[in-house]
């Protein structure tokens, strides 16, 4: 005897709101949909720049905001919030980022690490001497650090523009050299970008960091915890020399990456927990109204909280905050410069330097090291590459736009060394993003 069927659950409609929201929802899930917004922020803030209204672009990051703490006053210009404040959350979930690859990704084993990380290298000694060389004994020679970095949002979104004529393990060569490079980046500003050391308040960052270490060796998992320390750390580093932003990194070294439930656990509590909705149902009922079903799902929550890392956690929800929101307020506060006079512009030693780093010297270093580590049996080339296909990657490691936006503003205080480090990184990173594109475009 068959046993009765259950009648057909009905569709419920879709609300207009979430129908509306879809597309928007698509578009944000895609690789290229921060470099997107990044690049219309950028336009956006160059044609501000050299509009009729240039001067109000101008004035308005340099308006001062205040902000009182424990009876102290803040006061920093609206450009200094967004580079030394916002920031800061960007090199907090860079740092996420790092900490998640060293533990469990690409730079988690040495064999694997080998190859992204010797690309790194080569990509950022080479473009440093090119520019070195270039701007030796010059006013500009401060600013060797700028076509160091790769911008891993405008490069990921070239690629995945490409779609799948790249092979995933380049994908993954140059997400891992990118981290790799921000390591780089983040060791540069601290030990040459760093103005006199204040001790008493690299003491009290010392203080906060051994209370975060603390939590993480407790246990503790609440990321309000950490948050509240971090802008105690924020504010120490801010007084210290240290450049702010480095508090972030230093912040996301100290969340927890263990899960508090392990996987067993999870999958027996969660199957009781489905179980017990299941049995619960009641004709004519809704979630609403069944208390066990509620107590069903809030212990099906709690387990699925136990089973994530705060690391993961805390990545996964900053991710579309940094993506959509810091880094093109960041880009609008700092690619604004105005062209007047660019022929002349681009035959200056620090704009040549830093279009000659970015377009040159990383293509050539990437390539070089990378070579250089498979020739002497420390990495091996992925099979589904090949040296043309990682030679275009490499061009597309020359975009170099945030961090190099973000260190030349450290380099110069000059408004004209500035000017011209902004028109090199807008021309180099755009150049090398076209050659890399084409490149991989036509590659087999």
């Amino acid at each position: 005897m068959t046993e009765p069927t259950a009648p057909p659950v009905p569709e419920r409609p879709t609300p207009i709101i979430v129908r509306a929201l879809r597309p928007f929802q698509r578009f944000a899930h895609t690789e290229s949909a921060g470099g997107v917004v990044l690049l219309a922020c950028a336009a956006l803030a160059l044609a501000w720049a050299n509009s009729p209204w240039a001067e109000s672009y101008f004035h308005l990051w340099e308006t001062h905001v205040g902000v009182s703490l424990a009876g102290r006053v803040l006061d920093l210009s609206l450009h200094h919030w967004i580079n030394d404040g916002l920031m800061a959350v960007f090199f907090f979930v860079v740092g996420l980022e790092i900490k998640r690859e060293m533990l469990v990704g690409e730079l988690s084993s040495a064999r694997q690490a080998a190859l992204p990380i010797a690309g790194a290298l080569g990509g950022m000694l080479v473009p440093a001497g090119i520019y070195a060389a270039i701007n030796a004994g010059g006013p500009g020679s401060a600013g060797w650090g700028i076509p160091m970095a790769t911008d891993i949002a405008f490069a990921l979104g070239v690629l995945a523009l490409l779609g799948p004529r790249v092979p995933v393990v380049l994908k993954v060569f140059l997400t891992a050299l990118a981290i790799a490079d921000d390591i780089g980046a983040v060791l540069v500003i601290a030990l040459f970008y760093t103005s006199d050391l204040a001790w008493s308040a690299l003491l009290a960052g010392g203080v906060v960091l051994g209370a975060l270490i603390a939590l993480n060796v407790l246990g503790v998992r609440r990321p309000g915890a950490y948050l509240a320390l971090g802008v105690l750390l924020w504010l120490a580093f801010l007084q210290s020399g240290v450049h702010a932003t480095v508090a972030g990194v230093v912040l996301a070294m100290t969340i927890p990456s263990r899960t508090r439930v392990h996987e067993e656990e999870f999958l027996a509590v969660a199957r009781g927990a489905i179980d017990e909705f299941d049995a619960a149902c009641q004709p004519g009922e809704t979630v609403l109204t069944n208390r066990a079903q509620q107590e069903a799902i809030e212990a099906l929550e709690h387990v699925s909280e136990g089973v994530q890392s705060p690391l993961f956690t805390m990545e996964r929800k900053l991710h579309g905050a940094v993506a959509f929101v810091i880094m093109p307020v960041f880009a609008l506060a700092n690619a604004g410069v105005s062209l007047g006079g660019l022929l002349d512009t681009l035959a200056l030693p620090v704009t040549l330097g830093v279009v000659l780093g970015l377009l040159i010297g990383k293509p050539l270093g990437i390539t070089l090291f990378a070579w250089l580590a498979v020739r002497l049996g420390w990495a091996t080339l992925p099979a589904q590459a090949s040296w043309r296909t990682l030679h275009g990657v490499s061009w597309l490691g020359g975009i170099g736009f945030t961090m190099s936006l973000f260190i030349a503003g450290l380099a110069f205080s000059d408004a004209s060394l500035l000017d011209s480090a902004k028109v090199g990184i807008l021309a180099g990173s755009l150049a090398a993003g076209i050659v890399g594109w084409a490149m991989l475009r036509t590659a087999k």
